[in-house]
């Protein structure tokens, strides 16, 4: 396992990039915005490995007890980090709430995303076909779309 720290983000720095943070609007990320990795609060961290590390075959980069859990693929430090520090138990949160909408994993090829479609469905979660692809979602009700390279 990898080792980790965690250094503080400049949000006010960050937010004084905007003319005037309390009105402008967010519609999303830019297409073609990358994201090296995404951080997930979710109700349960055995829930969390169990659909990611066993379904998906995500590898586990690290682990804090049941606090929270780092996972990758092809080696990288971690492409998902999932924490219970403010969500232990909790719900999905309600429509219209600030949350991430969905993350977007992209799979080598469409023989690999539908083979994980179906391993996903066999596991009793639902498919939903949106605009953007077809939508999971893990247990504690954070979307991931699955795409083709």
């Amino acid at each position: 396992m990898q080792r980790m720290t965690t250094l503080p983000l400049d949000t006010q720095g960050l937010l004084g990039e905007l003319e005037d943070p309390q009105s402008e609007p967010f519609d999303g990320l830019p297409d073609g915005t990358a994201m090296g990795h995404v951080h997930l609060r979710v109700a349960d961290i055995p829930a969390t490995l169990a659909f990611y590390r066993d379904l998906l075959g995500f590898d586990l980069t690290a682990e804090y007890g049941d606090q929270a859990a780092f996972l990758a693929a092809g080696g990288y430090h971690h492409h998902f980090g999932a924490n219970t520090w403010e969500s232990r138990g909790a719900s999905p949160p309600p429509p219209g709430s600030a949350a991430l909408r969905h993350a977007t994993i992209v799979v080598p090829g469409q023989a690999d995303r539908d083979r994980l479609l179906a391993l996903v469905e066999e596991a009793g979660h639902d498919v939903e076909e949106t605009d953007d692809g077809p939508l999971v979602r893990d247990p504690s009700g954070n979307g991931l779309v699955l795409v083709a390279a």
